[in-house]
């Protein structure tokens, strides 16, 4: 497997609509780790490791949304994996 890893970010209307969750179910059936959260520009930030083709499927995902969400943009970097996850979660930690 080709492990890698990816922040992202979703950009239109992503928050308020059961966007984070939506990620959530994505990336917990495509076996991929790491985390979501809102960011206060009203962006959907996600942190994600895995198998390269099952990042890319997500973001396939993303592209599309929930039924109540609007995507407008989604920005990818592929980044190092680091193996530090153990599963995909929602979080509100802080907006660093």
């Amino acid at each position: 497997m080709n492990q890698v890893g990816a922040e992202i970010t979703v950009r239109g209307v992503v928050q308020g609509v059961g966007y984070r969750y939506f990620c959530y179910r994505h990336a917990v059936n495509l076996k991929l780790t790491g985390w979501t959260k809102n960011d206060p520009d009203g962006s959907v930030f996600v942190f994600v490791e895995g198998d390269r083709g099952a990042i890319e499927a997500l973001i396939d995902e993303l592209k599309v949304g929930p039924f109540s969400a609007s995507v407008t943009r989604v920005n990818v970097k592929w980044v190092e994996f680091t193996g530090k996850y153990d599963n995909f979660e929602i979080t509100f930690r802080g907006y660093n």
